[in-house]
C-alpha cells in the first residue's frame, strides 16, 4: 500500500524535477495529483521517463482531504494561501519556498544532516525545504562538524540562473544569442547583464548591506546544523544554466587535517568526493547536472586560521537544492511517521 501524493507547481522547473525524481526513486505512490494555477489546467505533465502522463488540476479547487503529503513548489505567496488549507485537511506539506523556514514550529530538514528534527512536524503539519545554496553546503559540512566542531564558515557562492526560474534561464540564453549577433542584451529578470558576466546580488538588499540570499544561508545553517556556528556568505549569480558551486572556508573547534576530512567526506551520505589534485580532478557544475550527489573537491588546509580547511562544493540546485531534498523528506516522513501497509 502506497501514498497519495500531491505535486503543486508541476509546470515549473522544480515541480517538473520533483516528478522526475519521484519516478526515478520509485517512490511508493498509489496516486499522484499534479497542481498548478488556472492557466495550466488541462495540460499534461510527464511522470519522469515512465511514459505516464498526469493531467494538471487547478490548485484553487483541489480538495486535499484524504491525501497523505503535498510537495509545494509554488512560491511564498501561493504557499501562504494554500499550505495552511492542505495542512488542516491532514495532508502534510513539504514546502520549497522560504515562507516557513524560520518558523520555530516548522522543521527545516536536510535528511542527511538533521533527520530527527522532522519529528516536530505535527505542530503545523508543514515541513520546510531549505534554500538551494544552504542545502548542499550543510550536507558537506555535517561529517566535518561531527568530527571537529565548527566555529565559523566563510562561503562564496556561484549560483546558476535556474535558481531564478525559467525566466532566468531564458534571459541567459537570449542575452548570449543577442551578444553573438550584435543585438542589445538588456537585463529583464536580473539587475545587470548575466551573459558573460557575474552579478554579486541575489534577492533583495537588507539594511546591513547583505542580501536576503546571504541572510538565508546564515540563519538556515544555524537552524539545521548548530545555532552557535558563525556564517558569512557572498552570493553571486553566474552565467551557468544549472548547478550551484561554492567555495567554502571553515574554521573548526578542533584540529582536522585535509586527509582526515577527505576520508570523512568519502564515507558521508549524500557526498561524492572527487579530489585528485590534477588537471580535471574536480567537479564543475556541468558535470553535476542530473546527479543526486553533492560533490566536494579541492579539500586543503587553510593556514590563515587555526584548524582551518577550504574546499569546493558543487550540486544540481534543481535536485539536491530543491526537488531531491523534498522527495527525500517525503521518504523520511513515510519511514518515521506515515508508514503504510
Amino acid at each position: 500500500m502506497g501514498y497519495r501524493i500531491v505535486v503543486a507547481g508541476a509546470t515549473g522547473n522544480v515541480g517538473r524535477e520533483m516528478l522526475n525524481i519521484l519516478a526515478e526513486r520509485e517512490f511508493p505512490a498509489d496516486e499522484i495529483a499534479v497542481l498548478a494555477s488556472s492557466r495550466s489546467v488541462g495540460e499534461m505533465a510527464d511522470y519522469g521517463e515512465t511514459g505516464r502522463q498526469l493531467r494538471i488540476q487547478n490548485i484553487e479547487h483541489f480538495d486535499p482531504a484524504g491525501w497523505d503529503m503535498a510537495l509545494f513548489a509554488i512560491g511564498s505567496e501561493a504557499t501562504k494561501l494554500h499550505a495552511p488549507r492542505f495542512a488542516a485537511a491532514g495532508c502534510t506539506v513539504i514546502d520549497n519556498s522560504s515562507l516557513y523556514r524560520m518558523d520555530p514550529d516548522v522543521p527545516l530538514i536536510v535528511p542527511e544532516v538533521n533527520a530527527e528534527a522532522i519529528d516536530g512536524y505535527k505542530a503545523r503539519n508543514i515541513i520546510a525545504n531549505p534554500n538551494c545554496s544552504t542545502a548542499q553546503m550543510v550536507v558537506a559540512l555535517k561529517p566535518l562538524y561531527d568530527a571537529a566542531g565548527i566555529k565559523r564558515v566563510v562561503v562564496a557562492t556561484y549560483q546558476s540562473v535556474s535558481g531564478a526560474g525559467k525566466a532566468g534561464m531564458d534571459e541567459l540564453f537570449e542575452q548570449s544569442r543577442n551578444i553573438f549577433v550584435g543585438d542589445p542584451a538588456e537585463p529583464k529578470k536580473f539587475t545587470k547583464q548575466i551573459a558573460f558576466n557575474v552579478i554579486p546580488h541575489i534577492d533583495s538588499f537588507l539594511d546591513d548591506g547583505s542580501t536576503k540570499e546571504e541572510w538565508k544561508m546564515v540563519v538556515e545553517t544555524k537552524k539545521i546544523l548548530d545555532p552557535k556556528v558563525k556564517v558569512v556568505a557572498t552570493c553571486v549569480r553566474v552565467p551557468v544554466f544549472v548547478g550551484h558551486s561554492e567555495a567554502i572556508h571553515v574554521e573548526f573547534e578542533r584540529e582536522i587535517s585535509a586527509e582526515e576530512a577527505q576520508k570523512l567526506l568519502r564515507e558521508a551520505p549524500g557526498v561524492m568526493l572527487v579530489d585528485k589534485r590534477e588537471d580535471g580532478g574536480y567537479v564543475t557544475p556541468v558535470e553535476c547536472v542530473g546527479d543526486f550527489a553533492t560533490f566536494v573537491s579541492r579539500v586543503r588546509e587553510d593556514s590563515t586560521v587555526e584548524n582551518g580547511l577550504a574546499f569546493w562544493c558543487v550540486s544540481d540546485n534543481l535536485r539536491k537544492g530543491a526537488a531531491l531534498n523534498a522527495v527525500q523528506i517525503a521518504e523520511l516522513l513515510g519511514r518515521r511517521h506515515l508508514k503504510k501497509g
